[in-house]
């Protein structure tokens, strides 16, 4: 942990107008980046000896629409049966999230001096576009693919930005958390035009399993008792 701090404070020192906000938590630095000095930051964080973050672990979009909302209280829903989920509104408290919606969040790996770090950066909503770090970790190019293919994030200066996982001429990306989970799309073979027919979904929108907020003291931090 001692390392973390001084890897916590190098970095604040050096780039802290670029950083946003940093925090250490489940034995790992989290520094928040303004998306303008991201590839800057990159650049700093994979050239300089002290640092060598030379390893792209990972790239993802996370969408926080609605976030620390539940769609029903769980232990009361318990009790009562599951018949809510047949009803179409199911948010119950509106979300207090106030950042964007969007952000993109990097895993970086430093072999030389055994060090990992996160970045997080948040776009717009309206329209998430982010730089490309593929020139920097070459790795990056299918995670940006897979990033903007469920969440519909652009990385500019991407050498191939497409699609990657849905199929050709997919409608929305899936992982919005507004996106329906039973799509928009069924697919089925008619017999009589002898081909596949692309139809909208003819079975009706509801929850089978609640999306339930844990208070798990492994991700709070709070020690469990003996």
């Amino acid at each position: 942990m001692a390392d973390l701090h001084f890897l916590q404070e190098e970095t604040n020192k050096n780039f802290g107008d670029w950083i946003q906000r940093s925090e250490i938590a489940n034995d790992e630095l989290t520094l928040e980046v303004d998306r303008h000095f991201l590839r800057n930051l990159c650049f700093m964080l994979r050239d300089k000896p002290k640092y060598a973050f030379q390893t792209l672990i990972d790239v993802c979009g996370v969408d926080y629409l609605q976030y620390g909302c539940s769609e029903w209280q769980t232990e009361s829903t318990t009790r009562t049966g599951f018949g809510r989920g047949m009803k179409g509104d199911f948010s119950e408290v509106a979300s207090q999230w106030t950042k964007p919606r969007f952000a993109v969040v990097y895993h970086l790996l430093s072999l030389e001096n055994n060090h990992r770090i996160r970045l997080r950066a948040f776009v717009d909503d309206e329209q998430p576009a982010l730089d490309s770090v593929v020139d920097i970790w070459p790795a990056a190019n299918w995670f940006e693919r897979e990033a903007f293919d469920l969440f519909g994030i652009l990385f500019k200066g991407h050498p191939d930005l497409r699609r990657i996982l849905t199929d050709y001429g997919f409608i929305g990306h899936p992982f919005r958390k507004d996106f329906p989970l039973i799509g928009n799309i069924e697919v089925r073979y008619d017999a009589k035009l002898k081909r596949v027919v692309y139809e909208p979904v003819s079975i009706e929108p509801r929850i089978l399993e609640p999306k339930v907020i844990r208070h798990d003291n492994r991700y709070t931090g709070e020690k469990s008792g003996d």
